[in-house]
């Protein structure tokens, strides 16, 4: 591995407690707001600022296919992945249509369709290769492949802070992804595959059993117990996977803020926070997955999501539906008036 880890900084203490101290003086009882007032503590901590903004969102949908889906564990077929990525940048998918509706920028980056995707506008070459190995019969990627994978990530995290971003989400596609990260989180967490995987794509229930079995012969073969997370990540990873944790990593070392989407997103995030439990303090999860291992991700990384819509589309949609609610946090925290300011008096 020659990939760095990059450094990472807390959010701003100093500007959390006088924004802290501001917001108890808002005309409202104390914690009336619920989570939208600490999420938009959370903001100005980490964008050191008394009135944070979230105008300029920037959305890079990594795309990569797997090995393993030749086990047979989607609904649907592999060419699915590379369709869709067209899809995204034609403007008819629901991170497409939603990233309009936030005015969000949106790439999607090729880590490794297995064919790839045409060059234009909003498509991003990164590949790192034709998909990963199954890895049921081996290491899904090299250590290589791994560096590139997560540097890939850290570039799009580049690109969003050159544009300004003040809010990074990342999403993912690739057809068997929901099994790669399942097998990740089962590694991680040390919890059986009966607990975690789940229908992805829509699976009934001899394909969620088939799906579990193919788990455990990737965890029997790999013996991932004692494993470093990267270790795991290449085994069992994708490439979307692995770019989605660099980028993370690399949006924290920027302070820029990261809302996380989903079940394989959260992966991502927790792969993060093992590798640098710092950039746990600049994550946001949106919302709770409908697919059933998400419940115990969350509970790993102590998250409580912003909302629970038994969304399980990926693509960064769940984060991107969570965006305005992130945006009335932030007006509510700056444009309410105190007390004295309102002339009210105060409990």
């Amino acid at each position: 591995m020659n990939w760095t880890l990059p450094e990472i900084l807390p959010p701003c203490a100093e500007t959390f407690r006088r924004a802290q101290a501001r917001q108890a003086q808002l005309t409202k009882p104390p914690g009336s707001l619920g989570q939208l007032e600490g999420l938009a503590l959370r903001l100005v901590a980490m964008q050191a600022s008394e009135r944070p903004v979230l105008e300029r969102v920037w959305i890079s949908v990594f795309a990569a296919d797997h090995g393993v889906a030749e086990a047979g564990v989607s609904a649907f077929p592999q060419a699915v992945t590379r369709e869709m990525c067209r899809n995204f940048v034609r403007g008819g998918a629901a991170i497409s249509v939603l990233a309009r509706q936030i005015g969000a920028a949106l790439e999607v980056v090729d880590v490794g369709v297995i064919e790839p995707l045409e060059p234009g506008a909003g498509i991003v070459d990164a590949r790192v290769g034709s998909g990963t190995f199954n890895f049921t019969q081996g290491p899904a990627m090299s250590g290589t492949q791994l560096d590139r994978a997560l540097a890939a990530g850290a570039e799009a995290a580049a690109r969003a802070a050159g544009f300004g971003a003040q809010l990074f989400i990342g999403g993912e596609m690739g057809i068997a992804n929901t099994t790669s990260a399942t097998a990740l989180a089962c590694a991680l967490l040390g919890i059986e595959p009966e607990r975690l995987a789940g229908p992805g794509t829509g699976l009934d229930d001899a394909g969620v059993r088939h799906k579990r079995e193919v788990i455990e012969t990737a965890l029997w073969l790999h013996s991932p117990a004692g494993c470093g997370p990267l270790e795991i990540l290449c085994r069992l990873g994708g490439f979307e996977i692995a770019a989605l944790t660099g980028a993370y990593l690399s949006a924290a070392a920027a302070s820029i803020p990261v809302l996380v989407d989903g079940f394989i997103a959260s992966v991502a995030a927790l792969l993060a926070v093992r590798l640098q439990p710092g950039c746990a303090d600049w994550l946001i999860y949106a919302h709770r997955s409908a697919e059933p291992g998400h419940r115990l991700i969350l509970e790993a990384v102590r998250a409580e999501p912003v909302v629970d819509l038994a969304m399980r589309l990926g693509e960064g949609s769940g984060a991107a539906v969570a965006v305005p609610l992130l945006r009335a946090a932030c007006a509510l925290h700056n444009e309410m008036a105190t007390f004295a300011e309102a002339g009210v008096s105060s409990a």
